[in-house]
């Protein structure tokens, strides 16, 4: 039997009405079957194509690309809207599947099924994953339609109509979510500069008034990846709205030449189009912080709110004059955003050259312990090599400036992850929601506390805002997700595990949270799939954690002590891994062993010891033994 798994864009098609004309004319009927048939196949060949097999009157084809299946289904429908014999319903979707021998199975093929029912007479629909993939194709012209809750599948899906010539350009149904009234995202300005390697600062200049205005109570802010999931792609702005759910956008640019700068920006009520407010600064480039303040003044003054007091100076507060060192921090800041070992370390030279021309520049050093505390958290870096690093970066952020959210956020994370003092973090996280209430980020951060100390309602309250306020970030997904683990919302932890697959089929956190539900769930066989193609795309000790505990639990514990050799043998597994030892030993129902590096961990200050319990609580005696009330006390999980 051959089998394989792999990524690809699933297309189903249908004849409208062909069971009535079925009934009505039998030989008709077959005739255009043999019509649809002669019309697809070369088409389907034409874009690289492989034609699956007929269902009916319907026909199911797989394509490695996106665009090859939607520029396919595109020259489908053109050539049966110009014959005039029949009607098709197209619907395409995009995800992991398995071909054996001459089929396909998976999720992604249930889902394209349905989306092709959903769709109207003559018309192609796509799901939001197809519909992010071909965003940037200015031949292909889209329009969200509709967000529905289709059989068989957890999560509501949004459709998008695919715009072909001869076909019917249906009204889109309104959000089934209300809009907030005072809400917004900004869109990364785009780059006008002769310098492509000027990105960052346009990058920068964007990420920070998206900073500026979070810090606004009354208006609800999209976090800068979901604002910036839509960067260089051709997308009508009202879809953009639709999709982030806010009522107003801001886009513009910015061109950078020497020392002159040139910024443009327009605010656009996303209802209506209506443009609030347009305006283009010439400017020097020492001008920069002016322009930003104005424009942030600006925005606020356009969707009718006023500031006072505490809340204006937090807005307008500078963390530097200093353009250079700005400009160093700006360019930090693009490359930690990219999220990888190497790409954090260069966010590091920046920073510490930002540091070194301005040496009270606080957010820098707020940054720069962010960065590494990242590199010790993820094991990407021996502790002794970025955490002492990082605990002094995050001291000199809050004694140089306790008036920003940043400082606290910073503390916050010292606080839990390092020092495992739960309370205290929420204290910290709290004085940095007070001053910056859009962070996604605090918002988990402040989940995953009360979850820990089993206030779950207000864990999952905080998921909740999370997910309204960054929807597009991998991150902001991955930890919502962590929260559900721990207050055992499992539903939740497979809506939003399938929800990452979906988003990006290479982030291995979504394939690590599908496994995590499969064990809850007894499904071994179903997990053991899902944290193999974790360890694939991640082979760290995160990753080989999850599959020795899947191993374990199913039975194979001979391939589970194999998967706990390989965890051994990662660089700094004996220092900041054994957490994720312990978690596997016990799986194996070694407990005695398993206490032992949980200790260790505790000398460690590991901050991983906090998922011990969601990993562990339905492990037989775990949660009997005196010993895991002990370490639950000492850890003060409740």
């Amino acid at each position: 039997m051959s089998q394989s798994r792999q990524l690809a864009a699933i297309m189903f098609t249908d004849i409208v009405g062909y069971t009535a004309l079925m009934g009505n004319d039998e030989q008709h009927a077959f005739t255009l079957l043999n019509k649809n048939r002669q019309l697809q196949k070369p088409i389907i060949g034409a874009f690289d194509g492989r034609w699956i097999k007929e269902l009916g009157d319907g026909t199911m084809a797989s394509f490695n690309t996106v665009s090859d299946a939607v520029n396919a289904a595109i020259k489908i429908q053109e050539a049966c809207n110009t014959a005039n014999n029949f009607q098709l319903r197209i619907g395409i979707h995009q995800g992991e599947v398995v071909f054996e021998n001459d089929d396909v199975f998976g999720d992604a093929v249930n889902i394209a099924a349905r989306i092709q029912a959903a769709a109207s007479p003559g018309c192609i629909f796509i799901s939001e994953t197809v519909n992010h993939n071909i965003s940037n194709k200015k031949d292909i012209k889209t329009q969200f339609i509709k967000e529905e809750v289709l059989k068989n599948v957890s999560l509501p899906v949004k459709m998008y109509q695919v715009i072909v010539a001869g076909s019917e350009i249906m009204t889109p149904e309104k959000p089934a979510t209300a809009v907030i009234q005072n809400s917004i995202a900004v869109l990364p300005f785009a780059n006008m500069s002769s310098d492509p390697e000027q990105e960052f600062f346009s990058d920068g200049i964007s990420e920070e008034i998206i900073n500026m205005l979070a810090q606004v109570s009354e208006l609800k802010v999209i976090g800068r990846t979901s604002s910036f999931a839509f960067k260089g792609k051709n997308l009508d702005l009202k879809a953009i709205g639709d999709q982030l759910n806010v009522s107003h956008i801001l886009e513009g640019s910015v061109r950078k030449s020497g020392n002159k700068l040139r910024v443009t920006a327009q605010l656009i009520s996303v209802a209506d189009g209506f443009h609030l407010y347009s305006e283009k600064f010439d400017r020097e480039l020492e001008d920069v912080f002016a322009i930003q303040d104005e424009l942030s003044l600006a925005i606020l003054n356009a969707v009718k709110i006023r500031l006072f007091g505490a809340e204006k100076a937090a807005v307008l507060k500078r963390s530097t004059d200093n353009v250079e060192a700005y400009q160093l921090y700006l360019n930090a800041r693009f490359h930690y955003n990219k999220y990888t070992p190497d790409a954090i370390l260069k966010a590091i030279d920046y920073l510490n050259e930002a540091i070194s021309m301005e040496p009270h520049y606080a957010i820098a050093y707020s940054s720069l312990s962010y960065c590494y505390l990242t590199l010790w958290y993820f094991n990407w870096m021996p502790a002794e090599q970025c955490l002492p690093q990082g605990l002094n970066a995050a001291q000199q952020s809050i004694q140089l400036d306790n008036e920003i959210a940043e400082s606290h956020l910073c503390q916050g994370r010292v606080k839990l992850h390092y020092e495992i003092k739960i309370r205290e973090a929420s204290i910290e996280y709290k004085k940095s929601l007070a001053i910056n209430p859009n962070s996604a980020e605090c918002h988990v951060q402040l989940g995953m506390c009360a979850a820990f100390l089993g206030n779950y309602a207000e864990a999952n309250e905080h998921a909740e805002k999370a997910a309204g306020l960054d929807p597009f970030s991998l991150m902001n997904m991955w930890f919502i997700c962590a929260i559900y683990w721990a207050t055992m919302d499992y539903k939740n932890v497979f809506a939003y595990g399938k929800r990452m697959v979906d988003m990006e089929p290479r982030f291995f956190a979504g394939h690590n949270m599908l496994g995590n539900y499969y064990l809850t769930e007894k499904r071994y066989d179903e997990a053991i799939i899902e944290l193999e193609l974790s360890v694939t795309i991640n082979p760290d000790i995160i990753s080989l954690q999850g599959l020795a505990h899947a191993f374990a639990k199913a039975g194979h514990k001979v391939k589970a002590r194999e998967v706990i050799e390989r965890m051994k043998k990662i660089e700094g597994s004996e220092s900041a891994g054994n957490s994720f030892l312990g978690i596997a030993y016990a799986a194996l129902g070694e407990l005695d062993t398993a206490f032992e590096y949980f200790n260790k961990a505790m000398d460690n200050n590991e901050g991983y010891l906090l998922w011990v319990k969601p990993s562990v609580i339905l492990i037989p005696g775990f949660m009997q033994d005196s010993r895991a009330t002990s370490l639950f006390e000492r850890l003060g999980v409740a």
